[in-house]
């Protein structure tokens, strides 16, 4: 099942939520979890104050990724939002609102930053990162931005909640050759678990069943092909030696 957030919605009343993430009628306790975390999500939040340069759905993504206990994420050309330096982010936004103001773009880089302080806070969820390698040879932003972001990469992976694995190029075709996704697992165990996919303009979310154990299924297969994070590090720190 595949639901499309619209540019604009955001999550207020139960009929909004039943359109986006519709609960069985036989589990009501399962429906009140559902629409606590929806209410959850749309509590104020420090990212409303930049609701200006944010799109409705992304806010939405947000509160989302705050209430998750684990969050398994697979990045084909950069490294995920909540590992990026600020140097790295401000090269990444840069490409996409190259004509956008110095202070936009100032504000879009602040943004990515304080949403990263969710990995150090009480009860931070779980973070699984999987990466290609291309992205760590694509450099946004030149060879001294790539080394300082190789560098946070080693410091952020010895935080007990984060895990980092490679899929080095010589892997050849993967199971996840579809393109990047994120999963997010949610702390109460009746809730189901949410595929997150961003595009250019819009976000889908998947909780159907079937197409969650789908990419949960890619996922774990994935991170078999990956590296182990032992590993993984050791390619970082080859990688620093070449930048």
């Amino acid at each position: 099942m595949l639901r499309k957030l619209p540019p604009g919605i955001v999550v207020r009343a139960r009929p909004s939520l039943h359109r986006i993430w519709p609960v069985p009628p036989q589990g009501e306790a399962e429906r009140e979890e559902v629409l606590t975390l929806a209410r959850q999500a749309n509590t104020p939040g420090w990212w409303r104050q930049y609701n200006d340069i944010l799109p409705r759905w992304f806010e939405f993504y947000e509160g989302l990724e705050r209430a998750a206990s684990i969050i398994r994420t697979y990045e084909v050309q950069f490294v995920h939002g909540l590992l990026q330096t600020e140097e790295y982010a401000r090269a990444v936004i840069l490409i996409a609102n190259a004509h956008a103001s110095a202070d936009e773009i100032d504000r879009r880089v602040s943004v990515r930053m304080k949403r990263q302080h969710l990995l150090t806070q009480p009860e931070a969820p779980e973070l699984w990162t999987v990466l290609d390698e291309a992205v760590l040879r694509r450099p946004p932003g030149g060879s001294d931005v790539m080394r300082a972001q190789l560098e946070h990469l080693l410091e952020m992976t010895d935080l007990p909640n984060v895990t980092l694995q490679i899929v080095p190029f010589d892997v050849g075709p993967h199971a996840a050759a579809g393109g990047p996704f994120t999963i997010l697992r949610f702390p109460e165990p009746d809730l189901p678990d949410l595929v997150y996919l961003e595009q250019l303009n819009s976000a889908t979310y998947l909780d159907h069943p079937d197409d969650v154990i789908n990419y949960v299924t890619v996922m774990d297969q994935l991170c078999v092909q990956a590296e182990t994070s032992a590993v993984s590090k050791d390619m970082l720190r080859a990688l620093l030696r070449q930048t």
